[in-house]
């Protein structure tokens, strides 16, 4: 898909990756809305996007919110006529242990509440925003890619019961969406960062993140550019559904 002139939607689109993905896109003569729930995230990247003289709207929305989705969603149609790419990025962190020990004693595990929040979120929140762009592609009848942005937590990573969780089950959505979408014309794609640097991990004590690259065999961490270089390709090469890229520096080698 050449992406000039279509409209590509992001959520979490406010700052990190989010922020990369939509000028990377924009880059490409991409029309652009911007989903997100800070209110002056969303104001700087849209700003940004129209100092390139990119046409961007920005759309406050939490994507665990059902009706917030389909209302936002319909309004991208109406206000863009069509709807080709939706990426879906928006994700927090809860992190806690499942049951925390400290000399033979229970001192804490994992809330019910730290669960939840990340399972809508970073699950509930693809599924809502894939299902509503689905529909309006379908409507639209102009195909398009879905891409949804996973994790190498994926595979299992202690202290992230809740994230792991639902990054696996993000990328089974996008195999089952391909399966199903195909026949409509639509695409879909995972990407799995690695440690990528964002704001959280920007801010990390130097030793803290030396542990962090030590496994890569890089040694060093990703760039929010490259999980948008990603997403350009999958987008762009009409032969890609279903898969997974790994973007871990080889982290899971």
């Amino acid at each position: 898909m050449q992406v000039k002139g279509r409209t590509v939607v992001v959520t979490g689109a406010g700052r990190g990756i989010g922020r990369a993905l939509a000028l990377r896109f924009a880059g490409e003569g991409a029309r652009i809305a911007l989903l997100d729930l800070n209110d002056a995230d969303l104001e700087s990247v849209r700003k940004a996007l129209e100092a390139l003289g990119v046409t961007a709207r920005a759309y406050r929305t939490d994507v665990a919110a059902e009706e917030q989705v389909i209302r936002t969603l319909e309004q991208v149609g109406r206000d863009f006529g069509r709807l080709d790419v939706l990426i879906n990025n928006a994700g927090i962190l809860r992190d806690a242990l499942l049951v925390k020990v400290k000399d033979g004693q229970i001192v804490g595990k994992m809330s019910i509440e730290q669960w939840r929040a990340v399972i809508d979120v970073n699950l509930t929140g693809v599924f809502l925003c894939g299902r509503e762009a689905a529909e309006h592609m379908i409507r639209f009848g102009n195909g398009g890619v879905i891409v949804n942005i996973s994790s190498i937590s994926a595979h299992g990573n202690a202290g992230q019961s809740n994230y792991s969780a639902a990054k696996a089950g993000v990328k089974a959505l996008t195999v089952v969406w391909a399966r199903e979408l195909a026949r409509y014309g639509i695409r879909t794609g995972t990407i799995a960062p690695g440690g990528t640097r964002t704001d959280i991990l920007a801010s990390m004590r130097p030793e803290m993140l030396e542990k962090l690259v030590a496994p890569v065999p890089l040694r060093r961490l990703g760039e929010p550019e490259e999980i948008a270089d990603a997403a350009a390709f999958i987008v762009g090469n009409d032969f890609f559904t279903g898969r997974c890229i790994d973007l871990d520096g080889g982290g899971r080698i």
